[in-house]
């Protein structure tokens, strides 16, 4: 026909460009698909980074003459786990340990360190050891040492005192702020808890300054506690006190005291808690084995015992069944002797007594009771 216009038939010429697009678009998906499989590839065939050593890098404090206030920390080289193993201190101490950041532990006292103790952290390893935040483990047992400085003289003598092992009372000017201060000097006043004391006893003591008041108080300490009595006050003794102090448990004896007179005639005088509360007769020694004038606390007692010695003639002598005996000075004792009469210088250096007020004054000398003998 003529003026018209062939509308042109699509034929298989369309189609085949659809399919080679088509085919273009799968190809280029799949090297997609292979770029990133080889990227996942390279990346898992980078190595992991291991966790970085855990080790005790600092421990505090450490040497000689530590403060007993001073505060224990330890630190590592990175970051713990939440409930990891704790280190420990070796003797005790009152308290827990706490994080002050994830890498520092710092010990939180809630008593002193004990004078003269040598304390011992240890920080755990191995398989049930300290824990770091990756899971890695310290590899072993982690120890160090400090000595903690002597307890001052006029410390022991606040807390005799507080306790009530000393004829003396101590007023602290101020309360202490922390427990952990239980071991340090603390600044008040002593008084005696009873007035008109003899002067022989009153000349005796200085505070600050070791003295035979403060040797019998921390012997009779000692007895009481089970500890040996030597007056030295030990890591022990002060372990003691301490605990005493905190949890109130004071002096269970009355304080004694003991004057010997050597002044004809001669007596024995017993003062308990301040008071007299008994005098007996006493012979003291003869000239070549005279009684030495001074104070001495008692150290060592027996119901009965064998005496033996040396008389000024150079004869020697023993003598067993000696009741009620309390040493106070060597060979110097306090006891029961028979005699035909008492009141002068009869003994080898003992201070002698009748029997049966030597009964009477055996209780009254604890160890730790000061004697003392005066012209």
């Amino acid at each position: 026909m003529s003026g018209e216009h062939v509308r042109q038939r699509k034929g298989p010429r369309v189609w085949v460009v659809v399919v080679v697009c088509l085919a273009a678009l799968v190809v280029a998906a799949a090297g997609f698909v292979v770029i990133d499989h080889a990227r996942d590839n390279e990346a898992s065939a980078t190595p992991t980074a291991p966790p970085v050593a855990l080790t005790v890098t600092s421990v505090t404090p450490t040497g000689t003459n530590v403060a007993a206030g001073s505060t224990v920390s330890v630190q590592f080289s990175t970051d713990l786990a939440p409930g990891s193993p704790m280190p420990t201190l070796t003797p005790a101490v009152a308290g827990t340990w706490a994080a002050l950041s994830p890498s520092l532990l710092q010990f939180q006292a809630t008593g002193p360190l004990v004078p003269g103790a040598t304390e011992t952290v240890t920080v755990p390893g191995g398989a049930t050891g300290v824990l770091g935040s990756e899971g890695q483990r310290l590899a072993q047992t982690f120890t160090s040492q400090f000595t903690v400085a002597p307890g001052s003289i006029l410390r022991l003598q606040q807390l005799l005192a507080e306790l009530g092992y000393l004829p003396l009372t101590f007023t602290p000017a101020t309360p202490l702020t922390s427990p952990t201060q239980e071991g340090n000097d603390q600044v008040g006043s002593f008084s005696w808890r009873w007035p008109n004391q003899p002067l022989a006893l009153l000349t005796l003591w200085t505070p600050g300054t070791s003295n035979v008041i403060t040797r019998g108080a921390v012997m009779n300490f000692e007895s009481q506690n089970g500890l040996k009595t030597d007056g030295l006050a030990g890591p022990q003794v002060w372990t003691d006190l301490l605990n005493d102090v905190q949890s109130g448990h004071g002096d269970a004896l009355p304080w004694d005291y003991v004057l010997v007179s050597q002044s004809l005639p001669e007596k024995a005088t017993v003062f308990e808690n301040g008071a007299v509360t008994y005098s007996t007769p006493a012979n003291t020694g003869v000239a070549g084995a005279s009684t030495a004038n001074g104070t001495f606390p008692v150290y060592a007692r027996y119901r009965v015992t064998t005496m033996s010695g040396t008389n000024p003639d150079g004869s020697h002598y023993v003598d067993p069944g000696i009741p009620w005996v309390s040493y106070f000075n060597g060979g110097d004792a306090l006891h029961g002797y028979v005699r035909g009469s008492y009141g002068f210088p009869q003994s080898d250096g003992c201070v002698e007594m009748p029997p049966a007020n030597a009964a009477v004054v055996f209780p009254l000398t604890p160890i730790g009771t000061l004697v003392t003998v005066q012209a």
